[in-house]
């Protein structure tokens, strides 16, 4: 018994030791870097207007009225759901992913007055992996400036100019493709006329 209670003792007290410094020490000394260095981001990227959270700079919303840009579609949930965030898991032939594409391209080609085989970005007919993306392709963002213009009143030109000033260029330089934030840029055409 006095041999167990000998190898006992060290391995509570290392237990107690280990979880203080990971279950404690760690997560906070993580917790106040990223809070000193990182406010925003550690934070959710949040946006607010007058004082209220209104969306986050990370996690697409729905728009689907002709004044605003909109997103591309989303899998997760009803749509722009975070607490399910997903893909369709459809695979490139499947016939239900199919007709949806034909769908939303026929949908798109008619809201933002192409032609019937006008060519259509691929982010404005297919979800992204987690389906809360909230950057669009450039081509995507142009595509529809016209629209939105119209919409709002606007020139084409102070519109094309306002998704010039709401795309995000490449991770770290190098990483994927520039993009267009359609939250902020939503969010800023409502700043000039709600």
């Amino acid at each position: 018994m006095r041999a167990f209670i000998r190898q006992l003792r060290p391995a509570l007290i290392l237990a107690v030791i280990f979880t203080l410094i990971c279950g404690v020490g760690y997560p906070l000394l993580t917790t106040a870097i990223g809070q000193a260095g990182f406010n925003d981001k550690a934070n959710g990227s949040l946006i607010t207007r007058g004082g209220v959270v209104v969306a986050s700079k990370l996690i697409g919303q729905s728009f689907v009225a002709s004044q605003y840009f909109h997103p591309r579609p989303s899998a997760a949930g009803a749509g722009y759901d975070g607490s399910s965030s997903s893909g369709s898991n459809l695979g490139p032939t499947n016939p239900d992913l199919l007709k949806a594409v034909g769908e939303r391209a026929k949908a798109y080609r008619t809201e933002n007055g192409l032609a019937p085989d006008g060519l259509v970005p691929v982010d404005a007919v297919t979800a992204s992996g987690s389906g809360l993306d909230p950057h669009i392709s450039i081509a995507n963002a142009r595509l529809q400036a016209s629209r939105v213009a119209k919409a709002r009143g606007l020139t084409v030109d102070h519109v094309q100019t306002l998704i010039r000033a709401h795309t995000d260029g490449r991770g770290l330089s190098v990483l994927g493709e520039p993009g267009v934030n359609v939250v902020e840029l939503n969010l800023a055409l409502d700043q000039l006329n709600p």
